[in-house]
Formats: structure tokens, C-alpha cells, sequence
């Protein structure tokens, strides 16, 4: 089906607000009689200590749900739609949306599309959502609710229309991609990495403030001592449980560069925490006690192991990325896209740490890849080969 004419914000149905377990099993059994299913997700990562979504949108040719997570206890239903290898979804810049959507409800996901990953391989420029249905479509998407509070309620008009658009338009979208990929022989490179997005890996949900480790993260490249580590580690732990408690976002409480100052001039009453420079009025009355309890609990805490450096990789392998790389760019640049389209990221380095010799070699490390090992493969392990053989 092509789409040639844009569908204007003004003709479109109210969406459906999906807050009830009725409600939710009604949208579930018409998903199920769709092909293609359009989704996208609204979290309160800048909100909350722990983001959670919030919203999901959910479209077909003919509705735009909008699904209130916090208002149902159960989503389980719509994990049957997510799962089922019968129905596309459809995102746009899918990852973030799918870590989400696993590790908030436990879904798994089959059979995507992914409108960003489409546009980059057929070799867009401009990726954005807004970019590409202004061109398509000439709709213009309102960005100021982009960091807005998706946890509250209730969700006033202009959040409702600007949610509803980031899937209303997708799967006509997905069909103009589709065309694009096909036309250009690259529907099958794209599949691929649509396959890969399903299988992405769920991240640790919260700042984690307090692990053994922070200090060092606070502290970045500086080479602190172990004593100043204590004390950086005890500010640390001090503002995790600060924003654990107010559900805030930890770099809402303090800034690193902030605790990182107090740690290296330890003050020690109140009087030193005031004459410090650069410490706003506002952090000495709302957590001047708790600072200065914090630093006198890491004077006395034992200091926190330093991480263990990395080894540095050997020559060979950092030899063997450098070519890999520059045999990807001109790879991109011949089919005027980005370079990891050509090759991913990770499998280049897996490859570079295995030095495959043989073709079977090479083929055991890009199982989910067929389209890239038949079509880049002998050019693959001349690369690597034309290495070993200068050596």
C-alpha cells in the first residue's frame, strides 16, 4: 500500500485512552487481527531515581491507544502482541524503547521494524522522527514535551497530542522505508539488524550511587588518594540515599563536580562547608548536616579498592581495528552510509579479537549477520589476512 498523501493533525480521531484491565484486553484482541502494529514509549528518567515508563503509545491504520502503565497493575496481554512473530512492530530508534519495555514488564520482542534503523541504512542524513515525518508527511512534531514529567496525571491535551504522533505515523512511514530498502537492494541488511534489536540487553534501573565503585566513576580520570576515595565514596553513598528517598534523579541532588570538590577539601564543620567557594546557598541548607556527617563517616571508613586496571590490548589486535575500520569507512562511503551500517560495532571487535583465518571462521562469528558475511566477507578476511601476512 503507498501512502502518498499526508495525513493532517487536525483530521485525526481522538486517541484512546487505555487505563483499565477491560480496556486493555479490548485493544489487545484488535492488535491481534493487525500485520503491523506502531509503538513507542514516554519515561520519567529526568524525574525519578528509578525511570519507569510511563506511557505507551500504541497505533494501527485506524486507532492511536495510549496505554497508562501506572494506572494498570497488569500488562501481561500485550507481551502476546510484542512476542508474536505474526505482527511487526514498528519503532522508530527502537533500543531505548525495548530496554524499557523488558525490564519494566518482562516482554520479549519478535519480528520489529525500526524506522531510524531504516533510514540509516537506505543512507538518510537527517534521522530524527520529527526530520522524517516533516518530510513525508509535512507534520511538524511539538518538541517542547520531549523532556517533560510523563509520571504525572493527569496528562494535559498538548503532552496527549504530542505522545500520539510518535507512532500515528509510523507504519505509513515504515512503508515508504520499506520501498526505499528494497529499491536500493538493502531490505535484507536492514532485517538484520531489526533481528539483532529484539535480543538487546536489559540495563541496572537506578543511579546505583552507592556501589563500592562510585567514587571512582565521580572521580573520573583524577588519581585520587585513598583516603580522599573514602570520603568521596561516603558523599556518594549520602546522596544515593538522598534521592532514593525524594525519587529524584541523583545528579538532581548534587553534582559530581560538586561532591567531588568537598571531598578533596574535606570540611569539617560547618564553618569550613561555608567558606567554600562555589557551594550554592541551596545545597548548604538543604544537605549541609548530611555532608558533613558523610565526610566525617569516610574519615574513619576503610578506603574503597581501586579498580583493576585494564591490560592493554596487544598490538596485533589494535592493528587489526585500525585496518577493519578504515576498510569500513570506504565501505560506507561507496554505499553513502554510516560506517557501522556496514559493520556493527561489537562484531568488529569480536572479529579483531578472533582473527578469523578462514572463511568458516569468520562465519561462526556473524551468525545473526548472512546478509554481511556474503556480502563483505572476502573482503573481511583479506583485511585480516593482509595484516598477518605483512607481519
Amino acid at each position: 500500500m503507498r501512502y502518498n498523501q499526508p495525513m493532517m493533525f487536525s483530521s485525526l480521531n481522538s486517541p484512546v485512552w487505555v487505563d483499565h484491565p477491560t480496556a486493555l484486553q479490548r485493544m489487545v484482541n484488535d492488535l491481534k487481527q493487525r500485520r503491523h502494529v506502531a509503538v513507542d514509549t514516554e519515561s520519567n528518567s529526568l524525574f525519578a531515581y528509578k525511570e519507569q515508563v510511563c506511557l505507551i503509545q500504541i497505533s494501527n491504520r485506524d486507532t492511536d491507544y495510549l496505554v497508562d502503565p501506572l494506572a494498570l497493575s497488569d500488562l501481561s496481554p500485550l507481551g502476546q502482541i510484542f512476542i508474536d512473530a505474526n505482527i511487526e512492530k514498528i519503532f522508530h530508534a527502537a533500543e531505548y524503547d525495548l530496554i524499557c519495555l523488558k525490564r519494566d514488564f518482562g516482554f520479549q520482542f519478535s519480528n520489529i521494524f525500526d524506522t531510524m534503523i531504516a533510514a540509516r541504512t537506505v543512507g538518510r542524513e537527517a534521522l530524527g522522527l520529527g526530520a522524517l515525518l516533516k518530510e513525508h508527511f509535512d507534520v511538524t512534531l511539538d518538541k517542547r514535551n520531549q523532556r517533560a514529567n510523563w509520571g504525572k496525571r493527569p496528562l494535559p491535551p498538548s503532552m496527549l497530542a504530542y505522545a500520539r504522533l510518535d507512532s500515528h505515523y509510523l507504519i505509513p512511514l515504515r512503508y515508504r522505508l520499506k520501498e526505499e530498502l528494497l529499491q536500493k537492494g538493502r531490505w535484507e541488511l536492514a532485517r538484520e539488524d531489526f533481528a539483532r534489536q529484539c535480543s538487546v540487553a536489559v540495563t541496572t534501573n537506578g543511579s546505583n550511587g552507592n556501589g563500592n565503585g562510585a567514587c571512582w566513576k565521580v572521580a573520573g580520570e583524577m588519581n585520587v588518594p585513598p583516603r580522599i576515595a573514602a570520603v568521596l565514596q561516603a558523599l556518594c553513598a549520602y546522596r544515593d540515599q538522598y534521592a532514593r528517598t525524594a525519587n529524584l534523579p541523583i545528579f538532581k541532588v548534587i553534582s559530581n563536580e560538586m561532591l567531588l570538590k568537598i571531598a578533596l577539601e574535606m570540611p569539617l564543620s560547618r564553618e569550613d562547608l561555608e567558606k567554600m567557594e562555589g557551594v550554592p546557598r541551596s545545597i548548604l541548607l538543604r544537605h549541609g548536616n548530611g555532608l558533613l556527617t558523610a565526610v566525617d563517616q569516610g574519615l574513619s571508613a576503610d578506603p574503597p579498592a581501586r579498580p583493576t586496571p585494564s591490560r592493554r590490548p596487544s598490538e596485533q589486535y589494535l592493528a587489526r581495528i585500525d585496518a577493519l575500520r578504515a576498510w569500513r569507512k570506504q565501505a560506507a562511503q561507496k554505499m553513502g552510509v554510516l560506517s557501522d551500517v556496514i559493520l556493527p560495532r561489537d562484531v568488529l571487535y569480536n572479529i579483531a579479537q578472533a582473527n578469523p583465518q578462514q572463511p568458516a571462521d569468520l562465519q561462526a562469528l556473524m551468525p545473526d549477520l548472512p546478509w554481511r558475511f556474503q556480502s563483505f566477507g572476502k573482503e573481511i578476511l583479506q583485511v585480516v589476512n593482509g595484516l598477518r601476512s605483512d607481519s
